[in-house]
């Protein structure tokens, strides 16, 4: 017990608590401003900044108190809750993400591994309590899907989820093949926060091309009456977003913004990492990324982060969302 009140007393010292406490004054002073509203999105950002930095402050207290005055089980549990202050630190990191799921080479195999991704990963954000909402999403021709972009909202799902980001391989008997041979998928799992303004880029309207075009099923049934569809081209970079998966064209819109600003800010990352290794004379090529991740179903049941070495044989709790020893061992691990 002492040994572990030395520890909490070093985690509550790292929490900076006066410093936190000058924050939420500062913070408090602001929303009096008459003018505090006028500005929703910065108003909004100010409001989670105060829910989050209360929570902590709230935390650090009950911390010390049970430093002083409470069971080594109690203690234990409220510092492996806290831990994610130190671990999630990045300036993205309590923020919202964009989830992306590709399927790789494979055909129908690969299509419906990226649509088992997407049902793991949709079932881990409701055992969490995050919101989330598909974005734009390609279906495979006779299974699964090629693509799913997902918004997740709720604190802290960037910080989370990022580790997940990487090549993501499934070793099964293929339910594609008559003879039922052993099989093996691959699909890219991108995970990028979502953000308002990004450092290093204006995005001016002059540099976006909108179409706007009627949705449709796949299979190019059900076309709608209203081209409520909506693709935006940002000039400068190329970079091309599609968004359909609302009714309303301005919802489609607005996520096609949301998307295209991850993606530039994932572009404008690469760049300066590639810049960076240029001028160290390392620069590589980019490509899909290592693999992080093996799900094997036959011949035996294994789960494995190649990266942690935190492996399960409850292969069909983790396709159900049971991810949390994963990616709590990613969070420590980055």
């Amino acid at each position: 017990m002492d040994e572990l009140k030395i520890k909490a007393q070093q985690l509550f010292d790292q929490l900076k608590i006066e410093e936190k406490r000058k924050q939420i004054r500062t913070i408090e002073a602001e929303i009096t401003h008459p003018n505090f509203w006028n500005d929703n999105v910065s108003a909004s950002g100010k409001m989670k900044e105060l829910a989050r930095l209360q929570k902590q402050l709230e935390d650090a207290e009950m911390l010390e108190l049970l430093i002083h005055d409470g069971t080594e089980e109690e203690l234990k549990k409220l510092m492996d809750e806290m831990e994610v202050y130190l671990y999630l630190s990045g300036p993205y990191d309590r923020g919202c993400a964009i989830v992306s799921i590709h399927a790789g080479q494979g055909g129908a195999d690969a299509m419906d591994w990226a649509h088992i991704l997407y049902r793991m990963y949709t079932r881990l954000f409701e055992r969490r309590g995050w919101k989330y909402e598909v974005l734009d999403e390609t279906r495979g021709e006779e299974a699964g899907i090629k693509v799913v972009n997902i918004a997740v909202e709720g604190e802290f799902v960037y910080g989370y989820l990022r580790g997940e980001r990487g090549v993501h391989r499934l070793v099964r008997l293929s339910p594609f093949n008559s003879d039922k041979l052993r099989h093996t998928s691959f699909a890219l799992v991108d995970v990028l926060p979502q953000i308002e303004k990004i450092e290093g880029i204006e995005l001016k309207d002059d540099d976006l091309e909108w179409d706007f075009y009627h949705a449709s099923s796949h299979g190019g049934q059900n076309v709608q009456k209203v081209a409520t569809a909506v693709r935006v081209t940002h000039k400068p970079s190329g970079i091309v977003v599609t968004c359909q998966t609302e009714r309303s064209q301005g919802q489609n819109r607005e996520n096609a913004l949301k998307l295209l600003k991850a993606k530039l800010w994932a572009k404008y990352q690469e760049e300066q990492k590639e810049e960076e290794k240029i001028m160290r004379g390392a620069y590589r090529a980019p490509s899909w990324g290592n693999q992080i991740r093996s799900y094997v179903l036959h011949p035996y049941q294994m789960v494995k982060d190649l990266r942690t070495g935190v492996e399960t044989s409850n292969t069909q709790g983790v396709l159900d969302g049971e991810l949390d020893e994963f990616i709590d061992a990613e969070v420590k691990l980055e």
